[in-house]
C-alpha cells in the first residue's frame, strides 16, 4: 500500500467515524471535514520534516564534498613533496569520504523522491478536501433548505387547521345570525298582524277581549240607530 493510498484510507476512516458519532448531518460535515483538515495539517508537517531532513542531508554532503576537495588538495601537495605515505593517507580518507558521500546522496536522494510524492498527494488532497468542502456547503444549504421548507410546511399546516376553526367559528356566527335575523323579521310581522301583545298594556284574556269587541260593535250600532231616528224626525 503506497502513502497516498494509506492517507486517503485515514481520510475515508475519520470520515465515517464522524457520520456515526453525530446525528446531525451538518454537524457531521463539519466534524469530518475538520478531522481530514486535521489530517492535511499532518500531511504538510511529514512534508516539512522530510523536506529537513533532506536539508541536513544536503548540508553533510556539502561538507563532505568540501573535504573531499581538501583532502585531495593534501594528497597532491604531498606528491609534489614527495611525501608518499601521507599522500596515500590523504587518498584514503578522500576515498572514505567519498563513501559516506555515496550513501548519504542516496539518502538525500530518496528523501527528495519521498517530499516530491508526499507533495504531489498532498496537492491531490487539496483538492479532494476542497472538492469535499463545496458539496458539504451544498448539502449544507439543501439541509437548510429542507428544514425550512419542513418548517413552513408545519406552520402552514398549523395556519390551516386554524383557518378551518375559523372558518367553522364563522359558519356556526352565520348561521346565528341567520336565527336572529329571522326570529326578528318573525316578530315584525306578529307585531305588524297584532298577534303578539303589547307588553306595556295590562294583561287581558282572550275572552275578555272578545267580549270588548262584541259590546263596542252593539254600542256602534245603538249609535246608529239613534242616529237615524233624529234624522227622521228632523224630516217630519
Amino acid at each position: 500500500m503506497t502513502l497516498i493510498e494509506r492517507i486517503t484510507m485515514i481520510f475515508r476512516s475519520r470520515a465515517n467515524a464522524a457520520v456515526d458519532r453525530y446525528e446531525d448531518p451538518q454537524r457531521s460535515l463539519d466534524y469530518a471535514y475538520r478531522n481530514q483538515l486535521e489530517a492535511l495539517q499532518q500531511v504538510r508537517r511529514g512534508i516539512a520534516d522530510v523536506a529537513t531532513s533532506r536539508h541536513r542531508l544536503e548540508i553533510q554532503a556539502n561538507e563532505l564534498h568540501a573535504a573531499m576537495g581538501r583532502l585531495q588538495q593534501q594528497a597532491q601537495r604531498a606528491v609534489d613533496l614527495k611525501q608518499d605515505e601521507l599522500a596515500h593517507l590523504a587518498l584514503s580518507r578522500r576515498a572514505d569520504l567519498a563513501a559516506q558521500l555515496a550513501e548519504i546522496t542516496r539518502a538525500r536522494d530518496g528523501l527528495y523522491a519521498q517530499e516530491t510524492k508526499l507533495t504531489d498527494g498532498f496537492g491531490q488532497l487539496q483538492i479532494r478536501l476542497e472538492g469535499f468542502r463545496i458539496r458539504a456547503e451544498t448539502i449544507r444549504a439543501t439541509y437548510s433548505a429542507a428544514e425550512a421548507q419542513s418548517r413552513i410546511g408545519e406552520s402552514l399546516g398549523g395556519l390551516n387547521k386554524e383557518l378551518a376553526e375559523v372558518s367553522l367559528t364563522m359558519a356556526r356566527a352565520e348561521q346565528h345570525a341567520a336565527q336572529m335575523q329571522a326570529r326578528s323579521a318573525a316578530l315584525d310581522e306578529m307585531n305588524r298582524a297584532g298577534t303578539l301583545e303589547d307588553p306595556t298594556r295590562p294583561f287581558s284574556d282572550p275572552v275578555a277581549r272578545e267580549l270588548d269587541r262584541i259590546s263596542g260593535e252593539h254600542q256602534v250600532d245603538a249609535e246608529l240607530s239613534l242616529m237615524k231616528a233624529d234624522r227622521a224626525a228632523r224630516l217630519v
